[in-house]
């Protein structure tokens, strides 16, 4: 593992007004990780999601990507960075078809690698391919997950930010898209920050996870030890999760 995380978030508060949202978060996610949040709902695992993005920024603390504070960039020279986000509830252009939510993905100067990028995605979820001239709103919810993690990837960035990927989803789909993500963190080397409230799938799927209660992390470890962890398992695993 880098010495070096390629995300360092330190003592992050995020306000919505004047109710605080983050109370001084540290996180940290080196190349090559799969690192998951969990937590129950409106613990303020989505916030520090949007606040690594810049939206909204954060009101103390630091986020630091690849050795550059970017704590008060604006969103779209943040994502210039490589920092995909696949957001919750997915929010793809539902009137684009499959192929131009994809173009949208795709950074501007990486169109010399649009054809082999959208073929990656295609052998990566068949479906999509088998819909690419459809409009993204007539996708099912399984669909428009894998098109929205697809048209992230289509960036190939340095960080691919995964919020509530199994969310209403059967089971099934999410094994397939969870797979999908461990086979290209091993074969790709893509490193992975998950929020996911399908806690049990999540720490299966990572390397390194967190615990977020009530906007702080209250716990964090590998994967293997947050599963075997009494408190999280009574909490989140056993009947606990939604």
């Amino acid at each position: 593992m880098s010495s070096q995380p390629i995300l360092k978030v330190s003592g992050v508060e995020t306000y919505y007004g004047n109710i605080r949202a983050l109370a001084g978060v540290d996180v940290e996610v080196h190349k090559g990780e799969i690192v998951s949040l969990i937590g129950a709902n409106g613990a303020g695992k989505s916030t520090l999601m949007m606040t690594i993005c810049g939206s909204p920024q954060a009101r103390a603390g630091q986020v630091i990507f690849d050795g550059e504070d970017i704590t008060k960039l604006p969103t779209h020279l943040i994502a210039r960075r490589r920092i995909a986000q696949s957001p919750e509830g997915r929010r793809i252009f539902p009137r684009m078809t499959v192929l131009e939510n994809l173009q949208m993905g795709a950074g501007l100067d990486d169109l010399k690698f649009f054809k082999e990028d959208v073929e990656k995605i295609f052998t990566m979820f068949p479906r999509l391919k088998e819909r690419q001239n459809q409009r993204g709103g007539t996708l099912s919810g399984g669909e428009q997950q894998m098109l929205s993690i697809g048209r992230a990837l289509m960036s190939r960035p340095k960080l691919l930010l995964l919020d509530e990927p199994s969310l209403g989803l059967a089971p099934l789909i999410v094994k397939g898209i969870f797979e999908q993500i461990k086979r290209l963190n091993k074969e790709e080397g893509l490193t992975v920050f998950l929020v996911e409230q399908n806690a049990f799938a999540a720490l299966k799927l990572s390397d390194r996870a967190y615990v977020m209660v009530n906007g702080k992390v209250t716990m964090s470890g590998s994967g293997k030890e947050l599963l075997a962890d009494p408190s999280v398992r009574a909490a989140y695993l056993e009947g606990g999760h939604h």
